[in-house]
């Protein structure tokens, strides 16, 4: 019986029609379970903090490593996609995570624990374009708001699902469960793709420019950990870093231009172009920001102002994330069905609306309003999240589709890192300003908490008028795209012959 054409979309609506592509199943649980871990480690950090001999700034350092190694990798990754077969990007991504966590099972120090997260990281960072550009080969325009509703469950409701995941975990033994919890499912969901997963599309031939490489590594993460410096307080090393992260991405985007008229770039950025691209990039940063500061000062204050333990605080914000992922098919049919600006307008408002309800935070506040609110901005992000990624990724042409993906995974970086940046250097800052006033210290936190969400609540108004910019839908763009003379032949179109082929 011959093999099913799993990456024509063409062909793939009759294959498909209804139900998910198993090559999508797959790397969706796939990336599930890796993005999960960006985040696991933060209620372990007083358990780290006892068990390794470290100061909390230190253990921070595991979760910002990871971060960090995620903007520097997934620039390449772009150019990686289209160099290899899909089960060669897939086993690369699942061997790397498989290795950083059996190694931070064993680790016997901080040092080796973080080498761990790192290699952990560099395969997260190569799952996540995968899966984006992966579902854009594979499912036919009709139905990609369906199917990307389910992969939002990975990208967007992992990371938010950590914190109350490693709580319930820490429950019942050390640190180290964390890993040896996630090790066997990872690995039976390895062992299951490699049984199952087809390749889609041909790798091209090419070589690395490692010019970019380097300027793309020092730009983004440097920018990443700059940013993430200002939790410390230390501003104006901080300022100094960043500044020097936005001098290599400078650099970095002149070298990809100069590339693009050869047309061997490392980030294709003529995506850019696109307008409904690079707007949906603007909303999705904006409310990545909104979401990953909301998911760092809700703990603080329910565990620092409030007294709740970290299981309680994770059971509190766990109904949330649930939700948040339990609507994103049903968001994903109504984009199908009516198209994405009654979603996203809708689901802007609900965004900035629960920010403006967490301005309201007091030392009493019940807790069925702090879930209420915490449910309407994940639902609210929901509904943006979906027809955003949908309808930017589906505004580019085939060949950008993983130059597209790569772009829009690292902004999401980014994004957070800015996003726990700014709220932490607010409420740092005003808590700062209320003590020396002689306001007692919890009251101060408070009242940097308010002013936090405060910044959150305006700059999310911006997420509004960015959703009225984004068209209902995207006609497909010419499978070639349509890139200006003195740019250079645009990339080689790898849909055009998608046979599944044994690698």
């Amino acid at each position: 019986m011959p093999i099913p054409q799993l990456d024509s979309p063409a062909k793939a609506a009759t294959a498909v029609s209804g139900r998910t592509p198993a090559v999508i199943r797959l790397l969706v649980l796939a990336t599930f379970v890796v993005i999960l871990n960006e985040t696991i480690m933060i209620n372990a950090i007083p358990r780290l903090m006892g068990a390794l001999h470290i100061t909390e700034q230190t253990a921070q350092w595991l979760t910002t490593a990871f971060m960090l190694t995620m903007a520097a990798v997934i620039p390449i990754t772009g150019w990686f996609l289209q160099r290899v077969s899909t089960r060669h990007a897939y086993a690369t991504a699942m061997g790397l995570f498989l290795l950083g966590t059996a190694l931070a099972i064993v680790a016997p120090s901080f040092g080796v624990l973080l080498a761990a997260r790192v290699i952990q990281a560099s395969g997260t960072a190569v799952m996540m374009p995968l899966l984006m550009t992966t579902l854009m080969q594979v499912v036919p325009t009709g139905e990609r708001g369906r199917v990307m509703g389910n992969v939002s469950l990975a990208i967007s409701v992992a990371p938010a699902m950590g914190p109350a995941v490693s709580g319930v975990i820490l429950q019942f033994g050390s640190w180290r469960l964390l890993f040896a919890v996630v090790l066997p499912i990872a690995a039976l969901i390895t062992w299951g793709g490699m049984k199952q997963l087809k390749n889609v599309g041909e790798p091209e031939l090419g070589t690395i420019d490692w010019a970019s490489v380097v300027t793309a590594a020092a730009g983004f993460g440097g920018l990443v950990y700059g940013l993430s410096r200002f939790e410390g307080g230390d501003i104006p090393v901080a300022v100094s870093i960043v500044a020097a992260g936005l001098v290599a991405i400078g650099v970095f985007v002149a070298r990809q231009l100069s590339l693009q008229k050869l047309g061997v770039p490392l980030l294709d950025l003529r995506t850019l172009r696109h307008r409904t691209y690079t707007v949906a990039l603007i909303l999705m940063s904006v409310a990545f920001m909104a979401m990953l500061g909301s998911m760092i000062l809700l703990p603080l204050y329910l565990q620092n102002v409030r007294g709740l333990t970290a299981l309680e605080t994770g059971l509190l914000v766990m109904p949330g994330g649930l939700a948040m992922g339990l609507l994103g098919p049903t968001v994903g049919r109504l984009f199908d069905r009516f198209g994405g600006r009654v979603l996203v307008i809708p689901g802007a408002i609900g965004i900035t609306l629960s920010l403006a309800g967490f301005t309201q935070i007091t030392m009493t506040m019940p807790f069925w309003q702090l879930l209420g609110l915490h449910a309407l901005l994940m639902v609210s992000l929901a509904a943006a999240f979906t027809p955003v990624f949908t309808l930017g990724l589906g505004a580019v042409p085939p060949p950008l589709y993983s130059h597209a993906s790569s772009i829009l995974s690292t902004l999401q970086q980014v994004a957070a890192a800015i996003g726990t940046a700014l709220v932490i250097t607010v409420m740092s800052a005003r808590a700062d300003a209320l003590k020396a006033e002689g306001v007692t210290q919890t009251l101060a936190l408070l009242g940097g908490m308010r002013l936090a969400f405060i910044i959150g609540a305006a700059l999310s108004v911006a997420v509004i008028v960015t959703a009225l910019l984004l068209p209902a839908r995207v006609d497909s763009p010419s499978p070639h795209g349509s890139p200006a003379p003195d740019d250079g032949p645009a990339p080689q179109d790898s849909t055009d012959e998608l046979e599944p082929v044994s690698r």
